[in-house]
């Protein structure tokens, strides 16, 4: 089971997005969605639904589970709903930055809820307090929202259309109006938003949309494929209707998403995740085989991986690290310092697995390295003999400016050391990277659709604010 996971060595999960239109109980199937959603993030969740011409909307800090309430899912009535799941990528840890956001102005009321980060949203924010707006959170979000109440297009298609247009960066959004659904996707599709059609009481077909088709798998609703790059869906009593509302732009799905962000039972960019995962673990064995008796995946997110690995080198797989998934956000930490307490904690080996083994550890990523060491240090204090560390996608030398909750280029072991100098920081007896290439390979990127910038330092976009983007980085990574 997939279990949402807090990664001490630098990536963070994202956001989660969650639409409903046209079910009776649209606010209990949203809680549903975002529960299945909440891996994407465990800061802050929110739902809102609207009730004829009256948006209602409750946030909180925490996880999904503790926030929605029988109770507060009772004062959320109404057939519309959109939800969200929030790790802040930008803005500050506070309630305020919670989505979704709720505003009345003179396109009627409506909420929002992002995912995705806008790369232009320091310099869109400065303009818009020059003429006069004013903003209550730090979250680029609600740069749209004002955007869209400053528009002179007279329908709110026709303004949020507009306000897109103005938008640099990454952004998957679901609107909540008062009589219709609308998504939208940035033209080079970073952020994944699905869409699906579920059965509604008396038999009629509503509309559902997810950052995640885990999310319709919980509510019995029926993938039917993705909101594309650069175009805007409209749900309402008319039906569904499509439209690109941007030219056509070269692809850059977040390739981070395959490797880690999203649930293996996910359907992610058109593709199976576990499918992915498996085959880069393959790769991996190809293209660094070694001796050894026995395959450690670091849980969870290392698990698929390993499979992969121990497949093709015949080697076998031992869950020789246990997860404790009770562990939550805070914990009292003993005055007395217990080395590596913070990892002992989350993790704990099976050492009669590890005692006299010479063990492959195979994991997503390495981005800090201080929480590689630490697990490193656990499996060779358990008694392994050997511990060669395997890495399923390449060295990360980059940080993302799309979402993705990347530290500074200063914090980005691989930026700033060899493979070997990694090697020895982490204490591991050989380390191995999965190559680009293999990568490509593994998410079949036939087309170039994929965004690689964090393990080449090539961004799909113009950055032009680079430096404002790093200062804003090294603020919040």
């Amino acid at each position: 089971m997939f279990e949402p996971t807090e990664r001490q060595d630098g990536f963070h999960d994202e956001c989660g997005v969650f639409a409903i239109y046209g079910h009776p109980e649209a606010a209990n199937l949203t809680y549903l969605g975002l529960y299945a959603l909440q891996h994407r993030g465990q800061e802050s969740a929110g739902i809102a639904s609207i009730d004829g011409n009256t948006i209602h909307c409750h946030k909180s800090m925490g996880h999904v589970a503790d926030i929605f309430t029988p109770e507060v899912l009772g004062s959320l009535p109404g057939d519309h709903a959109i939800g969200h799941t929030r790790y802040s990528t930008t803005g500050d840890t506070a309630l305020l930055n919670a989505q979704p956001f709720s505003v009345a102005c003179n396109k009627g009321k409506v909420a929002v809820a992002h995912n995705g980060n806008i790369t232009n949203a320091g310099e869109l924010r400065r303009e818009l307090e020059r003429e006069g707006s004013i903003f209550q959170a730090s979250s680029d979000t609600e740069v749209i929202l004002h955007l869209v109440a400053r528009s002179r297009e007279r329908t709110l298609a026709g303004a949020l259309r507009e306000a897109l247009l103005q938008l640099e960066g990454a952004f998957s959004l679901v609107f909540l109006a008062e009589d219709r659904i609308i998504v939208a996707r940035d033209p080079h599709g970073f952020r994944p938003l699905a869409f699906g059609q579920m059965e509604l009481p008396g038999g009629a077909l509503g509309y559902v949309f997810a950052s995640e088709t885990c999310a319709f798998d919980l509510i019995n609703a029926v993938y039917l494929g993705d909101v594309e790059p650069g175009e805007m869906v409209i749900v309402s009593r008319e039906g569904m209707t499509r439209e690109r509302y941007a030219p056509i732009r070269d692809h850059a799905h977040c390739v981070f998403e395959h490797v880690y962000f999203s649930r293996p039972d996910s359907i992610v960019f058109g593709r199976p995740v576990e499918e992915s995962r498996e085959k880069l673990g393959r790769l991996l064995a190809r293209e660094h085989a070694v001796e050894a008796d026995i395959i450690v995946p670091v849980p969870d997110s290392g698990v698929a991986a390993a499979l992969g690995y121990a497949e093709e080198s015949g080697i076998p797989f031992r869950q020789a690290l246990i997860r404790n998934h009770y562990v939550g956000r805070t914990f009292i930490e003993p005055s007395q310092a217990i080395r590596d307490f913070g990892v002992k904690l989350k993790l704990n080996p099976v050492r009669h697995l590890l005692e006299g083994k010479r063990v492959v550890l195979v994991d997503d990523s390495l981005v800090r390295g201080t929480t590689s060491r630490k697990i490193v240090r656990m499996v060779r204090s358990a008694g392994a003999r050997e511990v060669h560390l395997r890495i399923s996608c390449p060295p990360t030398i980059s940080p993302c400016f799309y979402g993705v909750d990347t530290p500074s280029l200063a914090e980005l072991i691989a930026a700033n050391n060899t493979v070997e100098e990694i090697r020895r920081f982490v204490e591991a007896d050989t380390l191995g990277y999965l190559s680009l290439a293999s990568l490509r390979e593994a998410v079949e990127d036939r087309n170039h659709d994929y965004c690689y910038a964090c393990y080449t330092g090539n961004y799909p976009t113009d950055l032009v604010n680079i430096q404002e983007l790093m200062a804003a980085k090294d603020r919040h990574g």
